[in-house]
């Protein structure tokens, strides 16, 4: 090596070197030409070789061996791709700033499950085939509504009968309550959605039939629940808690159950607490269970109905579903006279109850007791045995026990012996009495069938006229007429994305794939916009936690069906396609109860308005009696019944149907309006075109019309004849009045009437009828939004005294008339001394003897006050009746709570409408802020605050409602009364 090429650190100094291509281009130069052409002629020969090597190669599949191959780092792939592993995966490349940080950018995949479902059929005592079977034979089938106050004990009585029909796990120590399927019905221990189970059963005669029950909620707030039960049933089955006797819920619903129609026989439920907790002697138990019948019976002779509740007439259960049993005399008597087998147990049943004593030396039954010693029957063979047979089994052991209940037909192992006193008590007792064939054979006996109970269900519900098919059909509950369903509810999925329909087939035979007509509650022969066409996908037997699928489903039964429930909001009648065109619909539920306390939400996120506003239209659709609105302000607001139904339905709202987060204000209450006096003036008003005027005065309304009204004890559907006979006999009208009712407002059954007191010979009545029906839209406009602070208009009469029409028609069409109308309504009422009406709940407190005072002290703070305080017979209890505001009752039962140390349970109901102490349109008035007002500007005050939160102006502007020639008119009359009502 020349060391002079490189430097004492080794690095290259020597000339520049070239390369190694302009090496080869100098090489290539050099060649000479022909040495070129032979080259270039080799190399195309040696490509061609190694083309056709590899075609060879490729033909015949030589594997290569690529196990000493070269890979770059690059790409070198140390963990299998995505695409390896999940090759039918979509792949999402998303930037970073495209959504929020706390939206993951693949969402996980969500599971939701409100409610308890039965992940396959569970296994029954009867075969679903047989039950299906049954569904083809109305005769054999039986339809019951079971009702009554909370914690009587419905949803226990009804787990009696799954248990015994259904082959599952039962806890010995716990409730299953399986009616009750929400996961927020079993937190909160009350039923808040009626379920229907369907159950094959036998009698005491051992013979099937198909009992179709529904379980509905016992707390007030959710009777709407009750309704629709009651639309559907035959029958209704008052449960009845033996200590509490008959509780203000249970007299609504005796009283409702003959509004619709249906008899009623009675469960006298928790029988065990008179022997166990009160420790009643038995004689003075049957004073206490007669008493309760008495008070039944005295509640059904005042709503007209003609049967009594007694349980030798065989319309009485007696039950303990905490214990596991129940019976009826009559099953009772079955008992003696199978042991005895020398009598007929229908002779002892007749004898087993009333003033009837056995004269043991005579061996007959008599009214009369032989001697002092001597017990009711009911006593001495129904009441002593079952306190004996408690009182053996909780106060013996052993071989003692074991003996005494082999003598009586209890088996029970040595195991059994040692279990907890409850337990074994429930297990003995249950065994004893067998089954619940004394209940199946009263309701077989005392309800009847859907053929039996058709004719009157029809005229009942049904809207349309019976002389045709579908008529005739429903009347026979005939299975091969045309298909009519009424549809009382929609139950939602598990999962709270889809809802399905249910409801009772009238007649003809639903099937799957049917095409079929929806028809909405605002449906008429007139106008049909309201109606749908839909095929029913799939048709269901529902049983609360699972569901049976059936191809069809005939006359007399219930069944839920999916794909009719788009078009659905509460109630529908559905029926065939074609072939049906002059059905009409079934009535819309009439509710006992009504809707007096509302609540204004809003999305926390803006953004999350469209999503609030579906789950709102799903929530409409799942409460019958919840209502939703929009205010003028833009705010949203739900009305409800109470704040525990509101707060049902605001979780439904965020979890079930919204999952999103809602900002929520105060409770308030509902208010409306109304007149104590009659219009100090003659108000008029003209048309825009200044062709027509209309003059009307406002007065009050006689007490009870509107309650007649609402109920629809009176209907403008009726003759003419038959509407002023109605209302000269009640009411004392003259005849000229009484047949000049035009409308009652808002809608069809509203509180107010709307009168045509004009004279035939001072206007022409003939253009009057043209422009009739654009007054009474203006007239039921303007009651259904009042002047004060748009509530409702009740307990008004307008009068519409005189009517100048203009004889071209096109000066008096809809687009004049009907605005003119709401404002001369508007002005009459106003000037009629107008007042702002409350609704008043009212509350049952139950509490012991120490606790009336507090309670006292408690409505005494929030405008309430009592009307009775009564001891409750039998017990150490007492009942207060009292009366509260709706808008001072929120809170009220906790504050009620912790001031009686839990011992004071209250139930409160909307009861009437009362009018608020104070003028609202007192200026003088001074509303000071976080102080409470006197009760004089209690109405102010209402007013005032109510227009603010519906973005109105605080004071009434009577130039918005009167006209300028009204207003010259008004001047000379009063001028304090126009300062009256100035900005």
């Amino acid at each position: 090596m020349d060391e002079n090429l490189y430097d004492e650190f080794g690095n290259y100094i020597g000339p520049d070197l070239g390369d190694d291509d302009d090496v080869d281009e100098e090489s290539d130069d050099e060649m000479p030409e022909e040495w070129g052409d032979a080259k270039m002629e080799e190399d195309a020969a040696y490509d061609d070789d190694v083309k056709e090597s590899d075609a060879n190669m490729m033909q015949e599949d030589v594997p290569v061996d690529n196990s000493q191959a070269i890979v770059l780092h690059e790409d070198k792939v140390y963990y299998p791709n995505s695409s390896d592993v999940y090759p039918e995966a979509e792949i999402l490349v998303e930037d970073e700033d495209t959504q929020p940080l706390e939206t993951p950018i693949i969402a996980p995949v969500k599971h939701k499950q409100f409610s308890h479902v039965e992940k396959e059929l569970p296994k029954t005592k009867f075969d679903f085939k047989y039950l299906a079977g049954l569904m083809d034979h109305p005769n054999l089938i039986r339809n019951v509504a079971l009702i009554g106050n909370l914690h009587h004990g419905k949803t226990k009585l009804l787990d009696l009968l799954v248990q015994e029909t259904h082959l599952l796990d039962w806890s010995m120590t716990k409730n299953m309550r399986y009616t009750d399927t929400r996961f927020d019905e079993q937190k909160r221990k009350i039923s808040i959605k009626s379920q229907p189970m369907s159950l094959v059963m036998q009698n005491l005669r051992d013979k099937s039939y198909l009992i179709n029950v529904m379980d509905t909620p016992g707390h007030v707030n959710f009777s709407d629940e009750q309704t629709a039960a009651l639309r559907i049933a035959d029958g209704a089955i008052v449960v009845i808690d033996c200590v509490e006797g008959v509780m203000a819920q249970t007299a609504r619903g005796l009283r409702h159950a003959v509004e619709e129609e249906v008899p009623v026989c009675v469960v006298l439920n928790k029988m065990d607490r008179l022997i166990l907790e009160l420790k009643l002697p038995p004689t003075d138990a049957y004073h206490k269970i007669h008493h309760t019948l008495e008070e039944v019976n005295k509640i059904l002779s005042k709503c007209g109905y003609s049967k009594k509740i007694s349980p030798e007439l065989g319309n009485v259960c007696f039950a303990s579903a905490e214990y596991g049993w129940l019976f009826t005399l009559e099953s009772y008597a079955k008992i003696y006279s199978d042991y005895h087998e020398n009598f007929d147990e229908k002779d002892l049943t007749k004898r087993l109850w009333g003033d009837t004593y056995l004269h043991k030396k005579k061996r007959v039954f008599r009214p009369k007791p032989e001697s002092s010693k001597n017990k009711r029957t009911f006593v001495e063979f129904v009441l002593e045995p079952l306190y004996k047979i408690h009182s053996y089994i909780l106060g013996s052991e052993g071989d003692a026990l074991k003996r005494m209940l082999t003598q009586v037909g209890i088996h029970v192992k040595n195991e059994d012996l040692l279990m907890n006193p409850k337990p074994l008590l429930k297990k003995c007792l249950s065994q004893f009495f067998m089954n619940s064939r004394g209940f199946v054979s009263m309701l077989v006996g005392q309800f009847p069938s859907p053929v039996d109970a058709a004719r009157a269900k029809i005229r009942h519900t049904y809207t349309g006229e019976l002389q045709i098919d579908a008529g005739r059909a429903m009347l026979r509950c005939d299975r091969k007429g045309p298909l009519m369903i009424n549809i009382v509810k929609l139950y939602s999925r598990p999962d709270g994305e889809k809802f399905d329909a249910y409801g009772r087939i009238l007649s003809g035979t639903a099937k799957v794939g049917s095409k079929v007509r929806v028809l909405g509650e605002s449906y008429s022969l007139e106008d049909e916009e309201d109606m749908t066409m839909a095929e029913i996908s799939k048709i269901w037997v529902y049983e609360s936690r699972y569901r049976v699928e059936v191809n069809r489903v005939t006359a007399g039964n219930w069944a839920l069906f999916e794909g009719i429930d788009h078009s659905i909001i509460k109630t529908a009648t559905v029926c065939d396609e074609k072939g049906n065109s002059d059905a009409c619909i079934f009535r819309p539920l009439r509710f006992n109860l009504e809707s007096c306390v509302k609540v204004a939400i809003e999305p926390i996120q803006p953004s999350e308005l469209p999503k609030m506003l579906e789950a709102l239209r799903k929530v409409n659709k799942s409460y019958p009696l919840i209502a939703t609105k929009v205010e003028d302000s833009g705010e949203h607001t739900i009305i409800g019944t109470g704040e525990l139904y509101l707060d049902c339905a605001l979780h439904d709202l965020r979890l079930m149907y919204g999952e999103l987060e809602i900002r929520v204000a105060d409770p308030v209450a509902t208010f409306c309006e109304t007149v104590i006096e009659t219009s100090s003036l003659k108000c008029f008003a003209e048309t825009p075109n200044k062709k027509n005027k209309l003059t009307m005065i406002a007065e009050p309304l006689e007490e009870g019309i509107a309650a007649d009204i609402e109920s629809e004890t009176v209907r403008l559907g009726w003759d003419d004849k038959k509407v002023a006979n109605f209302f000269q006999s009640k009411y004392d009208w003259d005849i000229l009045a009484a047949r000049s009712i035009w409308a009652f407002g808002p809608d069809t059954t509203g509180p107010n009437v709307l009168l045509d007191d004009t004279l035939a010979s001072e206007i022409d009545k003939t253009r009057l009828s043209t422009v009739r029906q654009s007054i009474v839209q203006g007239f039921q406009w303007g009651t259904r939004e009042g002047p004060l602070c748009n509530e409702p208009i009740r307990n008004v009469k307008f009068k519409l005294l005189d009517a100048d029409i203009a004889k071209e028609a096109i000066y008096r069409t809809g687009g004049q008339i009907i605005p003119t109308a709401r404002r001369v309504a508007y002005s009459a009422f106003l000037l009629a001394t107008p007042r702002l009406m409350e609704p008043l709940y009212f509350v049952e407190i139950q509490c012991p003897a120490d606790c009336v005072a507090a309670i006292y002290n408690v409505l005494a703070r929030r405008r309430g006050h009592v009307l009775a305080s009564l001891p409750k017979a039998g017990t150490p209890l007492y009942t207060v009746h009292a009366s509260v505001p709706v808008i001072d009752s929120f809170g009220f039962e906790t504050d009620l709570r912790s001031h009686t140390e839990g011992k004071a349970f209250a139930q409160s109901f909307f009861d009437h409408w009362d009018v608020v102490p104070g003028d609202p349109l007192d200026k003088s008035i001074i509303l000071k802020p976080l102080e409470p007002s006197p009760l004089e500007a209690l109405a102010r005050e209402f007013m005032v605050k109510t227009r603010r939160r519906k973005g109105l102006r605080e004071n009434v502007s009577i130039n918005r409602f009167f006209d300028e020639h009204m207003l010259l008119e008004l001047a000379k009359q009063d001028a304090d009364l126009q300062d009256y009502f100035q900005e």
